[in-house]
């Protein structure tokens, strides 16, 4: 039974997910603020397989919880909970390293799904590493090298740090080198079936800030490729000095 940790402040919609999640088969912890939080989930004393977190927390805001466990190698899984007038909130959430987002006012049913979704990608990931331990690790792509053993990427011998999504976004990509992916394929691959009619610019941000990281000049990206009115293509780079578009 997956353990599911629901940190918010209002005991009313704290009482509404651990009904929902309870009679869905999960077992349910709660905290009503971030205080400690970080240290708590990395003792490792107690098993917690997800954290359904609030950004708007006293004490500590979602957001700098989520960003201190990523920044200490915690890859717990995350939904982050928002308020519908915080887009800026809901983004800057996403590149600290949230695996998804639920917006309020949502429905218990759409909550249980996004649970769901997020585990079950998640466990997809953990068994692919088993699996990856077994195969070579590293993996070329002209100057960009993926250690998926390690969780390394270097691009030109030199290592980059990317968030958890924008890994996953990578290595997504990668393994389909040189085929045309069209936004919702990319959300239904990487974000999972959950995210049917969300806005696709998720799949545009996260790809403009993957270029930032790994593009020798982002403007000109030489290996993620824009296919206009169809999608993405990744493309692997030779040489630093390749500019051909």
């Amino acid at each position: 039974m997956a353990r599911i940790l629901v940190v918010d402040d209002e005991p009313a919609l704290v009482k509404l997910l651990t009904y929902n999640l309870e009679r869905a088969g999960f077992e349910v912890l709660t905290a009503s603020d971030g205080q400690g939080l970080v240290e708590r989930l990395q003792t490792g004393k107690e098993r917690i397989d997800l954290v359904l977190l609030d950004i708007m927390l006293p004490k500590e805001s979602g957001i700098d919880i989520t960003q201190k466990l990523r920044a200490q190698n915690s890859f717990i899984p995350i939904i982050m909970i928002t308020a519908l007038d915080e887009e800026v909130d809901k983004v800057v959430g996403l590149e600290m390293g949230a695996d998804d987002y639920i917006t309020k006012p949502f429905s218990p049913r759409e909550v249980v799904a996004r649970v769901k979704a997020v585990l079950r990608r998640f466990e997809h990931a953990q068994a692919a590493s088993q699996q990856d331990q077994r195969v070579a690790s590293v993996k070329d792509y002209g100057i960009l090298s993926v250690d998926t053993d390690r969780v390394l990427v270097k691009v030109a011998n030199q290592r980059i740090k990317l968030t958890p999504k924008e890994y996953e976004l990578l290595v997504y990509l990668t393994e389909r080198e040189g085929r045309v992916l069209d936004r919702e394929t990319i959300l239904h691959g990487v974000w999972g079936f959950a995210y049917a009619g969300v806005d696709t610019r998720m799949v545009d941000m996260h790809v403009s800030h993957l270029r930032d990281k790994i593009e020798i000049d982002p403007k000109h990206p030489q290996m993620l490729k824009t296919v206009r009115g169809m999608g993405y293509r990744f493309v692997r780079q030779l040489a630093v000095e390749d500019e051909d578009d």
